[in-house]
């Protein structure tokens, strides 16, 4: 189908979490952040227009989505052909010069927002496929991030890279796994300020451990988060009642390994700790009562319990130095209070045939 006069790239400012099918679970989250007042580093969204212009243009008769549709989800060999040959086609195109223009431009807009605020010049480019973090299913850590990103054509490179891996095998056979349609799914692309990170971490607004919905869990290391999401380091943890504010448990770790920018270019390195900060605390009590207070405002926002991602900026001052980068449904407790699909049956071989007598193949 012609798309008519789509737009390719949406500023932050401009979307919410409604906007998911335009934008991707990533974008649409750090939208709504945005609009709801909560301090997000600045940035914009490739929307999945652009996304389907570009494909359209690799692949006209559409044979990279019917290919992948056709493989077996219990057949690796299959599907790792299929989803290589995909990742490669993507990889290897050319994006259109309008949609290259229109990244130039919004990328030196973040240049002059960093000239006015003290941000600092990379970006980070990060996948926002369609389908993540939604009721269904999760991508999370399925599809490609790159920090520390330098230089438009970098920048253009990269947000190629990051739709190609829509077509990581993994993803393709997650999806294939949950019988999930190519037709529809789509990947926006965020291009984001980078945080130079002191400390980093996630925050649960329920207990990952209990579903204690009456506390906050905060994780934290030092430097960029990418540390903690890898397991390259035990973070210091830190549980906290919502109501009173309360340091319920407070446990400091050795955090030998961290993340920081590459201080000769784009990239990120991963480098030893020094050893006086190994065994601190990276947290404050007034930073980690801050998080405490913007992790309520989310979940008061959202009306459910979230799984958030966070960051104190090394170079600006107490007040403006904590932002989000992602906030997503918590999902395990989320599904264990799940409704079942099906109701309880007095015997085992009654499901058998109450789906013999109608409910076959129904999803």
């Amino acid at each position: 189908m012609a798309l008519t006069n789509p737009s390719l790239i949406s500023r932050f400012a401009e979307i919410g979490i409604h906007d998911r099918p335009t934008v991707g679970g990533k974008g649409a989250s750090l939208g709504e952040l945005a609009r709801a007042g909560i301090r997000v580093p600045p940035g914009c969204v490739v929307t999945t227009a652009a996304f389907e212009q570009f494909v359209a243009r690799v692949d006209p008769q559409g044979s990279i989505r019917r290919q992948i549709e056709q493989s077996p989800a219990d057949d690796l060999t299959a599907c790792t052909s299929v989803a290589t040959e995909a990742r490669a086609r993507i990889e290897s195109a050319t994006l259109p010069e309008d949609l290259q223009a229109e990244i130039a431009g919004h990328y030196q807009e973040l240049h002059t927002i960093a000239a006015t605020s003290r941000y600092s010049e990379p970006v980070a480019i990060r996948s926002s496929a369609t389908s993540e973090d939604s009721a269904d299913a999760s991508f999370a850590g399925l599809q490609d991030t790159y920090l520390w990103v330098r230089g438009v054509d970098s920048v253009i490179e990269h947000v190629r890279k990051c739709w190609a891996s829509l077509y990581a095998v993994e993803s393709v056979m997650y999806r294939r796994r949950l019988k999930l349609p190519e037709q529809g799914l789509a990947m926006g692309v965020v291009i984001q300020r980078m945080i130079d990170s002191r400390c980093s971490g996630v925050m649960f607004t329920r207990s990952p451990n209990t579903g204690d919905r009456s506390v906050v869990v905060v994780e934290a290391s030092w430097g960029l988060g990418s540390a903690i999401v890898s397991g390259e380091v035990t973070p210091d943890k830190y549980v906290v009642g919502k109501i009173t504010g309360e340091i319920v448990s407070r446990t400091v770790s050795q955090k030998m390994r961290m993340h920081r920018p590459n201080p000769a270019g784009a990239g990120v390195i991963d480098e030893e700790v020094p050893v006086g900060q190994q065994n601190a605390p990276c947290l404050s009590d007034n930073e980690l009562h801050a998080l405490i207070e913007i992790a309520k405002q989310v979940e008061r926002h959202y009306g459910c319990p979230q799984d958030i991602e966070w960051a104190i900026a090394r170079d600006l001052p107490p007040g403006e130095n904590v932002f989000l980068l992602q906030s997503r449904p918590e999902t395990v407790w989320a599904a264990k209070e799940a409704t079942p699909v099906a109701a309880p049956k007095g015997k085992p071989f009654d499901h058998v045939f109450s789906l013999l007598g109608g409910g076959a193949g129904k999803k």
